[in-house]
């Protein structure tokens, strides 16, 4: 059976803001997180702090915007 990765906890690297960056507003929170290997709350906390929000048109796809 393969070993889970455990999941990265504290400091932000360049990396994974300048990921977080380019993808955050077209792409849910969930699969951001698995790619940085965090938890979502932990992408939306830092989504926050970088004032990051996700597009209209990603808003109106998944049902949240008209």
């Amino acid at each position: 059976m393969a070993k889970k990765k455990k999941l990265v906890i504290g400091r932000w690297n360049k990396d994974e803001i300048k990921y977080l960056k380019k993808v955050f507003k077209n792409t849910t929170t969930s699969d951001v997180a698995a790619v940085l290997n965090r938890k979502p709350q932990a992408v939306t906390s830092k989504a926050f702090q970088l004032m990051l929000k996700k597009s209209k048109k990603h808003l109106k796809n998944i049902g949240l915007a008209k």
